[in-house]
């Protein structure tokens, strides 16, 4: 669910975001958005589930024993 803001902001930061946002073919509140949420995937909270998932033991694959195309289709 998006939420609408309020932001306050010099008038130099508010001629950077409307050059950078017309770059990029967006709008002034999709950047500031994706700037916030690009931020909120540093946080430590992200990095901490992040080092979760890693912990979690992976799947032991061997390539070289994978099934050819025609034994993975075949009908049983």
């Amino acid at each position: 669910m998006l939420r609408n803001v309020t932001i306050t902001l010099s008038e130099e930061a508010a001629r950077w975001a409307r050059k950078k946002a017309a770059e990029e073919n967006t709008s002034v509140s999709r950047l500031v958005g994706r700037i916030l949420e690009d931020q909120m995937r540093l946080s430590d909270d992200y990095w901490r589930a992040y080092r979760q998932w890693k912990k979690i033991r992976h799947l032991d694959v061997d390539a070289a024993r994978r099934l050819s195309r025609e034994q993975a289709h075949a009908r049983r």
